[in-house]
């Protein structure tokens, strides 16, 4: 597994990540689009079709799918954030790439963590075999340290985080 980039896309914080998944873009375009796979993976499952337009809910909030191009992009806002997947063929099966753009580049580190650990939920999932969000978040404080260190970006935040879902 590589980990996370952070760049900059028109002008904001941007996190890229690229994964090889060993199935075809078909297989691999089901479980990043239809609500009952997403739910398995995702940190929430989106209950839409998704269509270009589509409004869809999740955390008590709205947001849009802004592209649909079944089985290769897909691409939503959510909570002020852009968020996209493509799926091209790969040697291997299907090279993924998952870009999220926010605005608050102090969080980047906990945010890559975050989806460090979801990410690591696709292939396992895909095989037959999912994982829980438990056993893919045991390393998250140290893929947070890594990610503070890698992207300059103060770690004090992701700590106080974590410390805050470990007393709840």
């Amino acid at each position: 597994m590589t980990d996370g980039t952070l760049e900059t896309i028109d002008g904001r914080p941007a996190l890229r990540f690229e994964r090889v998944l060993t199935h075809p873009v078909e297989r691999v375009w089901r479980a990043v689009s239809e609500p009952a796979e997403l739910a398995q993976w995702f940190p929430a499952g989106a209950q839409w079709t998704p269509a270009t337009g589509e409004t869809f809910e999740a955390f008590g909030m709205t947001g849009r799918v802004v592209e649909a191009t079944p089985p290769h992009r897909l691409r939503w806002t959510f909570a002020g954030d852009e968020y996209s997947i493509d799926l091209s063929a790969h040697a291997e099966g299907c090279l993924l790439v998952f870009v999220h753009v926010f605005d608050d580049r102090s969080g980047a580190a906990q945010t890559a963590a975050g989806w460090d650990a979801y990410l690591a939920r696709l292939q396992p999932l895909l095989d037959g075999h999912p994982v829980t969000e438990a056993q893919v978040h045991e390393s998250w404080e140290a893929d947070h340290e890594r990610y503070a260190e890698r992207f300059g970006v103060d770690p004090t935040p992701g700590r106080e985080f974590i410390a805050a879902h470990r007393q709840s």
